[in-house]
């Protein structure tokens, strides 16, 4: 213990220990001065640079660890988009050839229902042009059968006097007893 106060005494009578004050001499006293701000920087600083790179390291892998979530439900996403878009586009497809057969099935009905139309009205025309005709033949019968009738009354009549006359209805009485017996 003496040892220990003899230490401290001998401090006292240090000719630089009188003294207390800033040394002006920059050479001598810039390395010292560094070395001890820096090993107190280095000692003290050491703590708390290491927890300010350890949370930008933390913060760091949480960006990333998050990027690389949002990366991966992105992909995802682009997937379920990916399959999504070929089951529309084999829909449309499908709705496509669909479309296209249906347009095939009215296009073959309405070519069956024109020609079956087309049909009908020809048909109908010949019906015209048969009635037309037979009416026309009728028309014609019929005048024919006029003139002849009047042509044939012309006659008689110029050529039949009473008694002619009277003796042809009584034969055409006769003809006409003699059929109705046939008849019955």
């Amino acid at each position: 213990m003496k040892n220990v106060t003899d230490s401290f005494i001998s401090l006292g009578y240090w000719p630089s220990a009188e003294s207390f004050g800033f040394n002006t001499d920059i050479l001598a006293t810039n390395p010292i001065n560094l070395s001890v701000v820096l090993g107190v920087l280095i000692f003290f600083g050491k703590g708390v640079l290491s927890d300010l790179l350890d949370n930008r390291k933390q913060r760091i892998l949480k960006t990333i660890q998050n990027s690389e979530e949002l990366r991966g439900g992105a992909i995802e996403q682009l997937e379920k988009a990916r399959a999504r878009l070929r089951k529309v586009e084999m829909e449309a497809d499908q709705f496509r050839v669909n479309g296209y057969s249906e347009i095939e099935r009215e296009k073959l009905n309405l070519i069956n229902s024109t020609s079956q139309s087309l049909e009908q009205l020809e048909n109908y025309k010949n019906e015209t042009i048969r009635f037309e005709q037979q009416r026309a033949i009728n028309q014609v019968r019929q005048q024919v059968f006029q003139q002849a009738l009047q042509g044939a009354l012309g006659t008689l009549n110029s050529c039949l006097d009473n008694e002619l006359h009277l003796r042809t209805i009584s034969a055409n009485i006769g003809m006409f007893g003699t059929m109705k017996e046939i008849t019955n």
